[in-house]
């Protein structure tokens, strides 16, 4: 099987420990968050950098995003961001806590262009995120 390719979006306190997990678990990673050298580490751990959302979400098999308020949310999904760039299949995961209208929103504009959008909102800090077991509540 081939090697599969996560964008994700949001390297802070939560995404940088869920991002550690994934590398040690095998999968490519591909970054950006809005500051770059708070990706820094994870760069010289083995994650690429990409200088966008849409950037990170080309050619991903799965693009998780979790970053910090809805308008962040909409801003890295909307405006010529992941939705417009993803490829077709991929899945959008969203890991922000954020509001039920625009995670349907998210939803409906993923489904239009052929793709599949969750909403996953975490609990657990960043010492549940480090050590693997945030939990997680997702819906579609």
């Amino acid at each position: 099987m081939a090697e599969k390719t996560i964008g994700f979006i949001g390297t802070g306190v939560m995404g940088k420990g869920m991002i550690r997990n994934l590398m040690k678990a095998g999968f490519a990673l591909h970054v950006y968050n809005r500051t770059k050298s708070k990706a820094d580490d994870l760069i010289a751990e083995g994650a690429v950098w990409k200088a966008s959302p849409a950037e990170a979400a080309e050619g991903a098999d799965v693009v998780i995003t979790m970053v910090g308020y809805p308008k962040d949310v909409a801003s890295v999904y909307f405006d010529n961001g992941i939705i417009a760039h993803a490829k077709a299949g991929a899945y959008l995961i969203d890991m922000t806590t954020s509001s039920p209208q625009l995670a349907e929103k998210i939803c409906r504009a993923a489904a239009s262009k052929g793709l599949h959008a969750l909403d996953a909102p975490v609990s657990g800090g960043d010492v549940g995120a480090k050590n693997g077991d945030a939990v997680h509540h997702g819906r579609r």
